[in-house]
């Protein structure tokens, strides 16, 4: 065989073996390509479709310093996601493997992979309800807020001073200071940062009340607005009397009698007090005893709501300097000190049994 046909030949032998080569290594890369599409394509399909495990709401925490590999295990280890993996490829693949914030958070029901991603990320964590009432000492505002779920407490056992000026206050003392409403927060706030707010609260409405007050009142400044509407709050069940209350107490002021209320002695007996107040307690000379000292007492009793502040800023028009309760949740209100006694004889000693003509 010529040389040259030998030659070609063998190119075309070569050409064969490659074509062959190549059709025999396509197949599989096709293969390959083809599987590698429907996985991404399944993979795209769970993390976009709702979660088969999540029927119902559920609440989900993520501490602090968790790192993604453990939020994924921590996700299935409780049952919401079924593969972990995917969940972990996913917050990388969109760059949030260093977005995700803690915090307890409440999962939808249905929610897919990617929108548990998403909440994540945006940091929308469960908002928890907390509820202060009127009339209240600052103490038990202040149990409640430590005791509710989720908060931090970072003020146990430190004294009353303490409290004050952790909180940035201008009094020595925190009595009254915070205002009585419900507020929202998330788990991890602390117990201070409620107060703060609380306070901001009080401040804020304080101020704007204070401006529209009533002339000539016997208040110099809205701290002892605040005290007198603490012991408003303390005598009046009755929302309705809440001005007449206020205005008995500011004439009294204007007159230099003593206010002579019974909540204030309480709250000046402290833990002494067992649930009757006696003649003996009314002569005890304390800081609170308003038989016994000239004006308000040094602080607020109580937390005092919207409406004492309101009644003690701008109370109600009338010539009554004496009260009394009668027994019903409201006030007898005299003018005298004649009537007064009458009414204090009908409805607090024995006889309000019998009706009362006054």
């Amino acid at each position: 065989m010529p040389q040259d046909a030998e030659s070609s030949c063998g190119s075309m032998q070569q050409e064969t073996s490659r074509k062959f080569l190549s059709r025999r290594w396509l197949a599989p890369v096709v293969l390959l390509t083809v599987a590698a599409l429907l996985v991404l394509a399944l993979a795209q399909q769970y993390l976009h479709r709702p979660l088969a495990t999540l029927t119902d709401e559920r609440i989900f925490e993520i501490e602090a310093g968790t790192p993604l590999a453990r939020l994924s295990r921590d996700l299935a280890d409780q049952g919401i996601v079924e593969y972990p993996a995917l969940f972990n490829m996913l917050a990388r693949v969109r760059g949030f493997e260093q977005e995700i914030r803690h915090g307890v958070y409440e999962l939808p029901a249905d929610a897919s992979p990617a929108e548990l991603l998403d909440l994540f990320v945006s940091g929308r964590t469960r908002q928890f309800r907390l509820t202060l009432i009127e009339g209240w000492t600052f103490a038990q505002a202040l149990a409640e807020i430590q005791r509710s779920e989720g908060i931090e407490p970072r003020l146990l056992d430190m004294a009353p001073e303490a409290v004050a000026e952790a909180m940035d206050l201008d009094v020595a003392v925190p009595e009254g200071m915070i205002f009585p409403d419900t507020y929202f927060y998330a788990a991890g706030d602390t117990d201070l940062q409620i107060l703060r707010r609380a306070n901001a609260r009080l401040r804020e409405i304080l101020d704007l009340e204070w401006e529209s007050r009533s002339d000539d009142l016997a208040l110099d400044s809205p701290y002892q607005a605040l005290i007198l509407a603490s012991i408003v709050e303390k005598e009046a069940a009755d929302g309705e009397q809440r001005g007449l209350i206020a205005g008995v107490f500011l004439r009294r002021l204007q007159t230099n009698m003593r206010l002579q209320s019974d909540p204030t002695v309480i709250y000046g007996l402290g833990s002494r007090f067992d649930g009757d107040l006696r003649t003996v307690d009314l002569d005890e000379t304390t800081p609170y005893n308003t038989y016994r000292i000239n004006g308000l007492p040094p602080t607020p009793i109580a937390l005092a709501g919207l409406e004492s502040i309101r009644a003690s800023l701008r109370p109600t028009a009338s010539d009554y300097l004496y009260f009394v309760g009668t027994n019903d949740g409201n006030h007898y209100f005299s003018e005298t000190l004649e009537e007064h006694n009458a009414a204090v004889n009908c409805y607090q000693r024995g006889r309000e049994e019998t009706e009362c003509t006054l």
